[in-house]
């Protein structure tokens, strides 16, 4: 009889999952909010509701999507029809109603319309003046120098039709190689050169069974970032599996691009493990580029640790690009959330972060007593629409595995006799995410679950596994694993994955992100900025699949969704490229001052920036803050540097010798703190700091600024004057800053290392220029 029940209860847990299928996103309406409820109190009130309906707490907690918290009165959920019932016969609810399953139609990349920056459909419909897209002419005649692994040419997104010539000032060339000849560059894709010297030095000849001798990309990484940068709009573009359908195009869709391809498979291994740069065909590409007339320097490419300038090839090669006025803009590395992980961290380069925007790829998970726990998947691959077991990856592996190891789905480590027929919960650490998932495939389970550890927090990856697989969020892997350990038989079910609009809260940082502090220089903060670069569309090489594993994963793409700082810093270079296009006079440093002042701290539920984990982020995450285009290309003041002031500055340190500069450094450099940097970082101060800075108007001819800050917490923040009044444009007006520590707040004991963050910013009603501030005790 006990078997009979347990059959008809599972038969009803299949029909209940299947209807959460059809039915699963409902809204509950209450109205419009009355009083003054905190923002928490409003959230209990929905989550008591959502209980009340639902059997278990765990079933509540995970079905609730958003709550709906300012205006409007109700919350989002995963619901049955029996529960969208019992919450219409409750007298509080005004209505309950579907989601509608069509939704909204993507548009660019998602990122670029999230950033307020829309291309219209026509970008040759002169007539529209009202975005700045229209006053920068979609970046036409702007030359992107992309310095990657190549370019796919044949890509819809490097398409040259309706383009004007390729503008005289342009000196490059179009370098003839393997499979890539004069015919491959056009009048988008104006030049292409390839660098191997250094890398046959270090590994021998190149594998041509590996990668091109030539400037065609083979592993997609240079595709996806040139495209970011400067894609046309192309309708129709999605990743695998159609996901994030829509039309996809570049932040400057009419920037003219220059390849310069460095980077090349590791030697000896497969290119599944990625590529490498070796410095000199590094430097010999950036030397190149500034010869040929590029404007913009896109390099989403460093070294994994800090390394001082004189070791940098990157800094000393942008040093020599700003002396022609070239920005270079390069991503901060993949290595956070560890503090002290940035590289590129020179003022000369714009230093970009990686944080989300509001779209995600939902596949959850249906677990058998009706709760369902939130996941994020690519994956085209669907499992077979019934419950599974659900298992712990650490309690089928085989005996005798190293301790350390249990958990993680490492290869050849779970036991097939205990995985079959199973879904299994993998813990992320100690190898790629996509080999977890063949493990679990190799061992005859039939679906994984991909859970995120303590580190990665809330920030999951979406992944185009070979097999059905989801990611899940750290609070949830452990929500799962105290599941499966509290019942005797856990079943589970992972739903197909499908695109999701407006996500919240957004944007957020990336785990991934490398932080700050700046260890190679404390007096300069950084990164930056922050852009995004969590799960972004872009297009791609047709000779490598999305997971970039060629020696297993066979299907071919257009478009690919790819993470990483390498996909925020072009999104950066391509606003730069369009404020060159407004401001062709402004210096690089007055670009990049005018991207960092404008830059915001809030995301779109209101709140402050958040991390990985949901704590509010500091400048050593996203720098200034989240870029903003249309703010950028009016921000009022700039903090100017020219190529000299740069020059002051390595005397200031004691590297201008190390960077072969020719350069007499007076006899009394300032101190480096007093560059004129559009944010302030001061290291161990125990009593009173005093930094200059320089602001010059780009606004207004007669305005007026007022100061205001925020100051770090024990420190106190004035200026003088506090007052800047200008009567024309290009005026400069000179300011101090002095940063004071409170003596009675000053702690007994200190870590150097712990610094406290604010921020001031000169106002004249409008235009709001704001500047970070970290400051650590001494």
């Amino acid at each position: 009889m006990k078997a009979i029940v347990t059959s008809s209860f599972f038969l009803l847990l299949l029909s209940l999952a299947s209807c959460t299928q059809k039915n699963k996103i409902y809204v509950v309406y209450f109205g419009e909010h009355s009083g003054d409820k905190a923002l928490d109190e409003i959230e209990k009130t929905h989550y008591s509701y959502l209980s009340s309906v639902k059997a278990t707490e765990e079933g509540a907690k995970a079905s609730l999507l958003y709550s709906y918290k300012h205006s409007i009165n109700g919350f989002a959920a995963l619901l049955s029809k029996e529960e969208v019932s019992k919450l219409q016969e409750m007298k509080e609810v005004i209505s309950v109603f579907k989601s509608q399953p069509k939704g909204y139609s993507l548009h660019t990349t998602r990122s670029w319309e999230f950033v307020g920056l829309r291309e219209p459909l026509n970008p040759f419909r002169k007539e529209s003046k009202g975005d700045l897209l229209s006053k920068a002419k979609y970046g036409e005649d702007v030359i992107v120098g992309m310095i990657d692994n190549g370019v796919w040419p044949e890509s819809q997104s490097f398409s040259d039709k309706g383009m004007e010539p390729v503008p005289k000032r342009w000196k490059g060339i179009c370098q003839a190689g393997t499979n890539f000849n004069s015919s491959n560059c056009n009048k988008k894709i104006i030049g292409a050169r390839y660098y191997f010297k250094g890398y046959e030095y270090v590994y021998g000849p190149i594998d041509e069974k590996e990668d091109y001798k030539s400037a065609r990309d083979k592993d997609g990484h240079g595709t996806h970032t040139a495209s970011i940068v400067a894609g046309r709009a192309v309708a129709g573009a999605s990743a695998v599996g159609g996901f994030a359908n829509g039309t996809a195009s570049g932040g400057a869709p009419l920037a003219r691009l220059a390849i310069y391809k460095a980077c090349w498979p590791f030697k000896g291994q497969s290119k599944d493990l990625g590529n490498t740069c070796i410095d000199i065909d590094m430097l010999a590409a950036i030397d190149d580029a500034i010869h040929d007339g590029v404007d913009i320097l896109s390099i989403s490419i460093g070294y994994s640790n800090p390394i001082p300038y004189k070791d940098d090839m990157i800094a000393r090669g942008a040093l020599h690009a700003t002396k022609n006025n070239i920005v270079v803009v390069c991503s901060a590395g993949n290595k956070g959330p560890a503090p002290k992980t940035l590289s590129n961290v020179a003022p000369w380069i714009l230093t970009v972060a990686a944080s989300t925007v509001d779209r995600s790829f939902h596949a959850p998970i249906v677990l058998d007593n009706g709760g369902i726990i939130d996941g994020q998947s690519i994956t085209p691959v669907h499992m077979e629409n019934k419950l599974h077991r659900l298992v712990y990856a650490g309690h089928v592996e085989h005996s005798g595995n190293f301790e350390q190891n249990s958990g993680y789905c490492l290869p050849d480590t779970l036991n097939p006799d205990k995985v079959e027929g199973k879904i299994v919960l993998c813990i992320r650490g100690q190898g790629g995410r996509l080999q977890k998932s063949l493990e679990v495939k190799r061992a005859g389970g039939v679906g994984a679950i991909i859970g995120n550890n303590k580190t990665n927090g809330a920030d999951v990856p979406c992944d185009a596994h070979l097999f059905p697989a989801t990611g899940v969020l750290y609070q949830d892997s452990l929500k799962l694993l105290r599941y499966i350990t509290s019942k005797k038989n856990p079943m589970a079910h992972i739903l197909p994955g499908k695109t999701v609009l407006y996500t919240k809260p957004a944007p957020s940082m990336a785990s991934f992100s490398s932080r700050g502090p700046n260890i190679v220089d404390p007096s300069i903060l950084k990164p930056d900025i922050t852009a995004p670069g969590v799960n972004i569309l872009a297009a791609w090489t047709e000779t490598d699949g999305p997971t970039r594993m060629s020696s297993i994963d066979f299907r071919v793409v257009k478009y690919n969704i790819f993470s990483g700082t390498s996909m925020s810093c072009p999104h950066v270079s391509a606003a730069a490229a369009l404020l060159k296009a407004i401001h062709p006079t402004w210096s690089s440093a007055a670009i990049r001052s005018a991207l960092m002042t404008t830059a915001g701290t809030i995301n779109n539920m209101g709140k402050p920036l958040t991390d990985e984990n949901g704590s509010p982020a500091t400048p050593f995450a996203y720098g200034s803050g989240h870029f903003d285009p249309q703010k950028a290309a009016d921000p009022g003041l700039v903090y100017d540097a020219s190529y000299n002031d740069y020059l002051v500055y390595t005397c200031s340190i004691g590297v201008t010798k190390d960077l072969n500069v020719s350069f007499n450094c007076p006899n009394s450099p300032p101190e480096p703190v007093n560059l004129n940097y559009p944010s302030i970082q001061i290291h161990m101060l125990n009593d009173t700091k005093t930094v200059q800075r320089i602001v010059t108007n780009v606004g207004s001819s007669n305005s007026v600024y007022t100061f205001s800050a925020k100051p770090p917490q024990g420190f106190s923040i004035k200026a003088s004057p506090n007052v800047l009044n200008f009567d024309s444009v290009g005026q400069k007006k000179r300011f101090n800053v002095t940063v004071r520590a409170r003596r009675a707040q000053v702690p007994t004991k200190y870590d150097p290392e712990q610094y406290y963050f604010g921020w001031f910013a000169w106002s004249n009603g409008i235009q709001h220029v704001r500047s970070p501030v970290a400051v650590s005790w001494g």
